[in-house]
């Protein structure tokens, strides 16, 4: 009743059919190498740290993302968390899985909402992508942190007032001390996969891993395909 209703359109073309259809997912433009090792943004050449993560204190060991967070991706990543397309989690998961080789890690967590905004959404984006990714690689997917305060919205705030928005906004609950995989929505400027990943560490993880559906590029050094 709902598709008779409400047809569903491609939110990159507007096709009717499908929210995604298989032209527009095929075109989403990927990060290809060579890409920082460390914080994944694509660089000129191979290197251990670039511009955007050299001289930073970073708790995480390596950061990877499915598409740039450019104009095709960004209708998705709106309707997703915006509008409560939920069922875009699975297409997401589909897409990562897809691209991105399964990263070495015990189990899957993910950057916990802010109450408000999980009350305001009804779900948790970063929460239903790491559970299908945990299906998709077969692995556990745990809530291994918790907010541990309010914080503002880090859309629009500039970088140095990012990195204090989220500065100990997270806890780590108990957890194991080997790898985890930290999942989030978008990679904007690492501040907040940073603190949570500072988080788990002062909890006892022994590294991080950071997997994100998109990723913010710097236009000098993009590099999509």
């Amino acid at each position: 009743m709902l598709d008779l209703l409400l047809p569903r359109r491609c939110l990159v073309c507007a096709r009717g059919g499908t929210l995604l259809c298989p032209a527009c997912r095929a075109g989403l433009p990927g990060l290809t190498p060579p890409l920082c090792r460390r914080c994944g943004a694509p660089t000129a050449w191979p290197v251990g740290r670039c511009r955007e993560c050299a001289g930073r204190r970073l708790a995480f060991a390596d950061a990877r993302a499915a598409v740039a967070y450019v104009d095709g991706v960004r209708p998705l990543v709106a309707a997703w968390k915006e509008r409560g397309l939920r069922r875009l989690a699975r297409e997401a998961a589909e897409i990562v899985a897809e691209r991105l080789p399964p990263p070495p890690g015990e189990i899957l967590t993910f950057v916990p909402a802010d109450g408000a905004r999980r009350l305001e959404r009804g779900f948790h984006p970063a929460e239903l992508l790491a559970r299908e990714l945990g299906r998709a690689w077969g692995l556990p997917c745990e809530p291994l942190l918790r907010r541990s305060g309010a914080s503002r919205r880090q859309r629009g705030l500039p970088l140095a007032e990012r990195r204090r928005n989220v500065a100990r906004a997270f806890e780590a609950r108990a957890g194991p001390a080997g790898r985890v995989l930290l999942v989030d929505d978008v990679y904007t400027s690492g501040a907040t996969a940073n603190a949570a990943a500072s988080a788990l560490r002062r909890g006892g993880t022994l590294e991080v891993g950071v997997v994100t559906f998109a990723r913010t590029v710097r236009a000098p050094r993009m590099r999509l395909q």
